[in-house]
């Protein structure tokens, strides 16, 4: 029985009104003193509580997709990662940023020469007037002697909303991952940049430029990229940049990459969504504006605008997403100049475990046409 499913839930709510009518109608026969009466009530009352906190979990779980499987809940997920399936086409000036590094917030271990180096930083950028931390991972290849001329590729990652971006290194293991991959020769040496998806406390901006507000898309299009091209040696170039993000953070990949094609070449969603979502932690996004609605809005664009010389690969589960019709519908949408691949689990929840499954090969394609 799935997880996500309809039957589950209802199974469990029969079941808590069963139990529930069950115990008020037997509760006379086990009034009284003694051990066992006592037992019989005690053990009652946590048979209730045990199936009503569980329908609750199923109701959440459902929503939100965490677990799409039973073995997910007990660790044990299928170790099979998916095929990637690419889908076969038709046919200098003023600085306005700046880039501050910290002391480390976390620490991926080793030394920089043999693991790499994770820098903690703030970057302020003029244009936009945000600010952001974030983590930046260099790879061992960066220390190397002779090395002091060489640039490298840029993948910028971004959390989900409203996690941290601490949950990409402690959780999905990126610059671990990255290391790993790198060394094994699966994958080219890059530079990852890992950020929130939003600045405001408390306010999911969805990555875009909100009217009469926080100018998000202005910062990461903009302010971002200049600042880490000012402190590090990075590509240039928009061939040598692509962003991947989990939920909300492949939301905001696909669409920066879609809006801003000359900055990033590249861009991967992980479990993300094609359209801004509005709800109590968005508040207005729009100001008012059909037109601003739209130019954020994946599919309206892929319909109304011409499609952007970019690359892009999106993930989903055949159980445990709620993403998978969405998914399709926008990889039909898709025509040259635009590519698009597709990552599809058996089964796999909104979870941390699943995007780590999916890792590796999200590093792979990403590592894959990106160049100085």
């Amino acid at each position: 029985m799935s997880l996500t499913g309809w039957p589950l839930t209802c199974l469990l709510i029969v079941a808590v009104v069963a139990v529930l009518a069950a115990t008020v109608w037997g509760w006379g026969r086990l009034a009284g003193p003694g051990v066992r009466r006592i037992a019989a009530r005690a053990g009652a009352l946590v048979v209730c509580q045990a199936l009503v906190t569980l329908t609750v979990l199923a109701v959440v779980n459902r929503h939100f997709g965490f677990y799409g499987s039973w073995g997910e809940v007990v660790g044990a997920a299928g170790v099979g990662s998916g095929h990637l399936v690419q889908k076969q086409e038709r046919g200098g000036g003023r600085v306005t940023a700046d880039l501050i590094r910290r002391k480390p917030e976390v620490s991926i271990g080793g030394t920089p020469k043999r693991d790499g180096r994770l820098d903690t930083v703030d970057i302020r950028g003029i244009r936009s007037g945000l600010h952001a931390r974030a983590y930046v991972y260099l790879p061992p290849q960066y220390f190397q002697a002779g090395a002091n001329q060489r640039r490298f590729p840029v993948s910028v990652v971004f959390s989900g909303y409203p996690g941290a971006q601490r949950n990409l290194i402690t959780q999905i293991k990126v610059p671990q991952t990255a290391r790993d991959e790198a060394r094994a020769g699966r994958i080219q040496p890059m530079v990852y940049v890992m950020l929130r998806p939003s600045m405001v406390k408390g306010r999911d901006t969805e990555c875009l430029d909100i009217p009469g507000g926080p100018q998000t898309a202005t910062f990461f299009s903009q302010d971002m990229p200049e600042a880490v091209r000012s402190a590090y040696r990075v590509s240039d170039a928009r061939k040598g940049w692509g962003a991947f993000g989990l939920s909300t953070g492949g939301y905001c990949s696909l669409k920066l990459a879609m809006r801003h094609s000359n900055v990033f070449s590249k861009a991967a969603s992980l479990s993300g969504y094609y359209g801004a979502i509005k709800d109590i932690t968005t508040g207005d996004l729009y100001g008012g504006s059909q037109a601003v609605r739209n130019e954020n809005d994946l599919f309206w664009r892929l319909r109304h605008r011409p499609q952007p010389p970019i690359s892009v690969l999106v993930t989903t589960s055949k159980v445990g997403e709620k993403n998978k019709d969405e998914t399709q519908r926008f990889l039909s949408l898709v025509k040259p100049p635009m590519r698009a691949s597709s990552l599809v689990l058996d089964s796999g929840g909104h979870n941390f475990q699943t995007w780590k499954r999916v890792l590796p090969q999200v590093l792979r394609w990403m590592s894959q046409g990106l160049t100085v």
